[in-house]
């Protein structure tokens, strides 16, 4: 194996997700030398978090970004409801928040993090590294002086001053450093799909609950985003019975959906979400510190996970 390339810098982050990104943009807007690594070629996947809360739209406008945020392709919650039985209850309004934004915008999260991307190239300190991922830390004398990672050309040893672990529930530095994982356990899973929405579709509250199950309806104009929340453990079952299985358990929530629900006529169009409730009790030792999913998953019920 040839030698890895060596690269030195000030802070390396492994993982290009909205936590590490928008790390990286901050450090090197502040003049700090900066290395973001993303392990795909690209941000396009579907079915990622792309919850923006108010609090994070008032971030954006203290960077003075919040115009040009809000020209991406969005949707906004104002007030969200859910209906139980047939009964429709308020869940939330956000429209008496203290904030400049008043509600929640939902953004693919591919334009989230081209947008930052973009903010982060405007200084020489931010370097964005695309498919090349963490493989492990470096360590002299119980301190982390670097991490290696993997890229297009082989390995890769990064030495900086600072490594952060932004790489997520799965997190490889996390793994490297010995923090000890504390699992708070989660009841159940998420499956995310699509179905088309037809001209005139009424306004549908965002969870719907029954003695069937519950599923979450996002109205992103063209099409529902739909979340069908399974006990943990169970997906393989679920396949196990054919895609007309979860049809059925989704029209049993929602009949009305019954004439579209066939557009999920293959376990292709179904992401799946396995849901995590855990923490490290302590983020970080001498040159390591860990942020986001990597020190602290949280259940996606909220969208909190962004922000």
């Amino acid at each position: 194996m040839s030698d890895p390339t060596r690269i030195d810098t000030t802070v390396a982050i492994a993982g290009g997700g909205p936590a590490g990104v928008m790390l990286g943009v901050l450090l090197a807007r502040a003049g700090i030398d900066t290395i973001v690594l993303e392990k795909y070629p690209d941000f396009f996947r579907d079915f990622r978090g792309d919850t923006i809360h108010p609090s994070t739209l008032d971030l954006m406008a203290e960077l003075g970004w919040l115009d040009d945020f809000l020209k991406l392709p969005h949707d906004e919650l104002r007030a969200a409801t859910a209906c139980i039985d047939g009964q429709t209850i308020a869940l939330a309004d956000f429209t008496h928040l203290p904030t400049r934004c008043k509600f929640i915008a939902f953004t693919p999260q591919w334009d989230l993090l081209n947008f930052l991307a973009a903010r982060g190239r405007n200084y020489p300190t931010f370097h964005l590294m695309m498919e090349t991922s963490a493989t492990g830390l470096i360590e002299e004398n119980g301190t982390v002086v670097g991490m290696r990672a993997s890229g297009k050309d082989g390995p890769i040893e990064i030495r900086a001053a600072l490594v952060v672990g932004a790489d997520g529930r799965h997190s490889t530095i996390r793994d490297c450093s010995s923090f000890t994982v504390h699992d708070s356990g989660a009841p159940m899973d998420v499956l995310w799909m699509r179905i088309p929405k037809a001209p005139g579709d009424p306004e549908r509250a965002l969870g719907n609950l029954g003695r069937h199950g519950m599923l979450v309806m996002i109205d992103r104009h063209e099409y529902w985003q739909c979340a069908y929340v399974i006990a943990k453990g169970s997906y393989a079952t679920l396949k196990a019975e054919g895609i007309g299985a979860l049809q059925a358990a989704m029209v049993a929530i929602v009949p009305e959906i019954a004439d579209r629900v066939t557009a999920i006529d293959d376990w292709s169009k179904v992401s799946f979400l396995e849901v995590r409730v855990d923490h490290v009790d302590r983020w970080h030792k001498p040159g390591l510190l860990c942020i986001g999913d990597a020190a602290h998953a949280m259940s996606p019920v909220g969208g909190v996970g962004i922000n």
